[in-house]
C-alpha cells in the first residue's frame, strides 16, 4: 500500500466518523428513536475509533480492497444462474449493498417490501428505506459490518408500501472474486404476532396497496384475487376523481373570492383524503412566503403545525427548488433530511415531523407561478407515488386557477372603488341655510363599477345639485360619467339656468364621443337661491326620475320630470320647473335603482317611494336618508339589481343678507349662455 496515501484514507475516515457521530446524536433526540439501538450504535463507533487510533496506515480486520481476487479460478455460467434465481426467488428480503452503504440490487420479496419494482432501490443508499429515528444507527452498524467483516443484527422500522415494518437486519459480507466484499442484508419482519390484532392501515396506504395490486393484477380473467384487486384499484381511482371533484366544487363556491379561505379549505380537504401534511408557499415580493400548514387529524401535532409555519422556505429547499424551475418534484423515499430546511430551532423539519415522502408542485396557471403545494407524508402512512403527483399536480393548477381569479376580482374591485371615488363628491360643503346628506349602494348582482354620481357646486345666484347615471357598466361607462358629472359642475359655473347647463354637457358628451353604442345619461339638476326669505328652486330633467318634493307638513309632490337624456341627440331640450320652498321641506333626488329595487311578488319599490318619504316629514335631510335607504334594503332583502343614489336637501332658516342677494340674483339673466 502506498504509505503516502495513509495519512488521506485517515482523515477520511475520521470526516466519516464525525458525520455519523453527529447523525447518532440527533437520532437520539429524534421522537420514536430506540435508546438500546442507539447506545449500541455508539459503542460499534467507538469500536471504530480505536482500530483507527490502534492502526497504522490500515484498518486491522478489514476485507480485501477492491481490486483483489481472493477467490481465484473461474466459475460456471449456469451456477451463477441458479445463484442468481436463489437471490431472486428467496422468500426473505434480500438487499446487496456496496461498501459504503449504497444498493446494489434487491430481490423481488425486498421489492415487494418497500413497495417498489426492484431497480427502484439500485444507486439509492440502503438508509432511505430506513424509518428516520433508526437511521444513523443503521449507518453505524453497516459501517462495521465493511469495517470489520463481522456481521451484525439491529431491529428498526423499515419505510413499505403501506407504511412502516418492525424488522431486524441481519448484515453480513459477501465474498466476491475480484471485487471489494460487498454487504448483504437480510431482513426478518419482527411485527406483533398474529393472534395481536394488527393496525388498520391508512386511507393513503390503502389506497397504495390497491394501486400496487393493480399493477400485479396478471392472474386469468374471472380469478377471485385478480377481481378484488381490480376492484380495489378502481375505489382508489374513484376516491382520486372525488378528490378532484370537490375542490373543484370549493373554487366554484368561492362567493367571496377570498384567496387565503379557498386555498385553506382546498388544503384541509386534500390533508383529509390523502393523509398528509399540507404545505401552502406563496410568492410575495419576489421570494416564497408560507401562507399556512395544515397537518394529519391530531391535536397533539398543534404545537408542530404553528413550528412548521413560521420558518419560510428557504433557498435550496425542495419548495423553492419547485417554485424557480417550475417542475413538480417527486420524492418517495427522502435521503436527505434537509429537504424542507430546517426549524428554528435548527432540527430539520422532515424529522420533526416524522415524515419520509415529499411531493411538490407548482401552484402555476400557464401564465403565472404564484406558489407551491407541498404534501409530506409520514412514514407510517406510506410515501408517495406517480399517481400521487399526477394528482397533486391538477389540484396545484385548480388552486392557481382560483388565485388568478381571486386577484383579478381584486384588482377589478380596487379600480372599481377609485373610479367610482372620482364620481363623488370627496365632501359635502357647508351652505347656509340648508342641510344636506347622501348615500350609494353599489348592485348587488353586479360588482363592476356603476354609472351613478351626485354633486354638489357653486351656481353665480347660489348652490346646485345633481344626480344622475349612466347606461352601462364598468370603467367605459364610469369614463361617460366622469365627463358628465364634470360638464355639468364646470359648465354650472357660469350659468344659472339648469336647462342652459344640460344643453352644455349634452354638447360635450356628443362632441367628445363619450357616449356608448346605445348608452346614453340621465340627469337632474337643481338649482337654489335665496329670494326674500324664500328658497326659489329651478329643477332641470334630462330623462331622469322625476324629483320629489317633501313639505314640512307631509305633503308630497313629484316634480314633472321629462327631457330627453344626454348623448343620444344634438337639439335634445331639457325640461324645466321652477318652484318655492319653505322652511322644512325637503328636495328629495334619486337614480331608477331606488324605483327599481325589486321586493316579494315582483312589486317595486318605487310603487310604495311617496308613502315612504310622507311618513319622514319633519326629518332632517340625514335621518330621512337613513330611513330611506333602510326600507328600501328591507323590502328587497339586501338582493339590489342596480346602483342606487339618493339625494335630499332640507331648507331651513334664511341667511342673513339673503334679501340683498335676492336683489342680485333677480337683476341676473338666469339663461345666460352657455360658455
Amino acid at each position: 500500500m502506498d504509505r503516502t496515501a495513509r495519512p488521506d484514507r485517515a482523515n477520511a475516515q475520521l470526516t466519516e466518523l464525525e458525520a455519523r457521530y453527529a447523525a447518532l446524536r440527533q437520532a437520539a433526540r429524534s421522537p420514536g428513536a430506540q435508546p438500546g439501538d442507539v447506545l449500541d450504535a455508539a459503542f460499534t463507533e467507538l469500536e471504530g475509533a480505536i482500530d483507527l487510533l490502534r492502526a497504522d496506515g490500515t484498518v486491522p480486520g478489514a476485507p480485501a480492497a477492491a481490486g483483489g481476487d481472493p477467490h481465484p479460478g473461474g466459475g460456471d455460467s449456469a451456477e451463477r444462474s441458479l445463484l442468481r434465481a436463489a437471490f431472486q426467488d428467496t422468500p426473505v428480503p434480500l438487499f446487496l449493498l456496496t461498501r459504503d452503504g449504497t444498493v446494489q440490487r434487491v430481490n423481488k420479496a425486498a421489492g415487494d417490501l418497500i413497495g417498489a419494482k426492484p431497480g427502484y432501490a439500485t444507486g439509492r443508499p440502503f438508509t432511505a428505506f430506513v424509518n428516520l429515528p433508526s437511521r444513523a444507527a443503521v449507518n453505524s452498524q453497516l459501517t462495521a459490518v465493511a469495517r470489520t467483516g463481522k456481521p451484525r443484527r439491529i431491529r428498526c422500522s423499515l419505510l413499505a408500501a403501506d407504511g412502516v415494518v418492525p424488522s431486524e437486519l441481519i448484515i453480513g459480507t459477501v465474498a466476491v472474486r475480484g471485487e471489494a466484499d460487498p454487504l448483504m442484508v437480510a431482513v426478518r419482519d419482527t411485527a406483533a404476532p398474529s393472534s395481536k390484532p394488527a393496525a388498520r392501515p391508512s386511507k393513503a396506504a390503502r389506497d397504495n396497496e390497491a394501486r400496487d395490486a393493480a399493477d400485479d393484477a396478471d392472474g386469468p380473467a374471472g380469478d377471485p384475487g385478480r377481481d378484488g384487486t381490480r376492484l380495489g384499484a378502481v375505489q382508489a381511482i374513484t376516491r382520486r376523481l372525488d378528490l378532484v371533484t370537490a375542490v373543484a366544487r370549493l373554487l366554484l363556491e368561492n362567493e367571496g373570492f377570498s384567496e387565503s379561505r379557498t386555498l385553506q379549505r382546498c388544503a384541509r380537504l386534500i390533508a383529509a383524503e390523502l393523509t398528509t401534511w399540507v404545505i401552502v408557499d406563496l410568492e410575495r415580493r419576489h421570494r416564497l412566503r408560507r401562507q399556512f400548514v395544515l397537518g394529519p387529524d391530531d391535536a397533539g401535532l398543534a404545537e408542530l403545525t404553528s413550528a412548521i409555519a413560521a420558518v419560510d422556505p428557504l433557498s435550496g429547499a425542495i419548495p423553492c427548488t419547485v417554485h424557480e424551475s417550475g417542475r413538480p418534484a417527486l420524492i418517495a423515499h427522502a435521503e436527505d433530511t434537509g429537504v424542507l430546511g430546517d426549524g428554528l430551532d435548527g432540527e430539520p423539519l422532515l424529522v420533526k415531523m416524522d415524515a419520509t415522502s415529499v411531493l411538490s408542485v407548482p401552484l402555476a396557471d400557464g401564465e403565472n407561478r404564484y406558489g407551491v403545494l407541498t404534501l409530506v407524508r409520514r412514514a407510517a402512512d406510506g410515501h408517495f407515488k406517480v399517481a400521487d403527483l399526477a394528482l397533486t399536480e391538477e389540484l396545484g393548477e385548480q388552486m392557481a386557477l382560483a388565485i388568478r381569479v381571486d386577484r383579478t376580482f381584486r384588482r377589478r374591485s380596487d379600480t372599481a372603488d377609485a373610479l367610482h371615488a372620482s364620481l363623488l363628491p370627496r365632501r359635502m360643503p357647508e351652505i347656509p341655510g340648508l342641510k344636506i346628506a347622501a348615500t350609494y349602494i353599489a348592485a348587488a348582482e353586479d360588482p363592476e363599477v356603476g354609472g351613478d354620481f351626485y354633486d354638489v357646486y357653486q351656481t353665480p345666484d347660489g348652490w346646485g345639485m345633481a344626480v344622475g347615471d349612466v347606461c352601462g357598466k364598468g370603467e367605459e361607462a364610469a369614463a361617460v360619467t366622469a365627463a358628465a358629472r364634470h360638464a355639468i359642475r364646470v359648465l354650472a359655473r357660469r350659468c344659472a339656468d339648469p336647462a342652459g347647463v344640460l344643453a352644455g354637457a349634452n354638447e360635450i358628451v356628443l362632441a367628445e364621443e363619450f357616449a356608448l353604442d346605445g348608452g346614453f345619461v340621465t340627469a337632474n339638476i337643481a338649482h337654489l337661491s335665496w329670494l326674500d326669505g324664500k328658497l326659489r328652486m329651478v329643477i332641470g330633467s334630462a330623462g331622469h326620475p322625476a324629483a320629489i318634493l317633501l313639505r314640512a307638513d307631509g305633503r308630497v309632490r313629484t316634480m314633472n320630470g321629462g327631457g330627453l337624456p344626454l348623448g343620444l341627440f344634438e337639439d335634445a331640450s331639457p325640461a324645466t320647473q321652477e318652484l318655492i320652498m319653505d322652511a322644512g321641506d325637503i328636495l328629495f333626488l334619486y337614480t331608477d335603482g331606488v324605483a327599481q329595487a325589486r321586493g316579494p311578488n315582483n312589486t317595486y319599490f318605487g310603487d310604495r317611494l311617496a308613502d315612504e318619504l310622507a311618513g319622514l316629514a319633519g326629518s332632517t335631510a340625514a335621518d330621512l336618508v337613513a330611513s330611506m335607504r333602510q326600507a328600501m334594503l328591507d323590502f328587497s332583502a339586501g338582493n339590489l339589481i342596480d346602483d342606487v343614489t339618493m339625494l335630499a336637501v332640507r331648507v331651513g332658516r334664511p341667511p342673513k343678507g339673503s334679501a340683498s342677494a335676492a336683489g342680485t340674483a333677480t337683476a341676473r339673466k338666469t339663461s345666460a349662455p352657455v360658455p
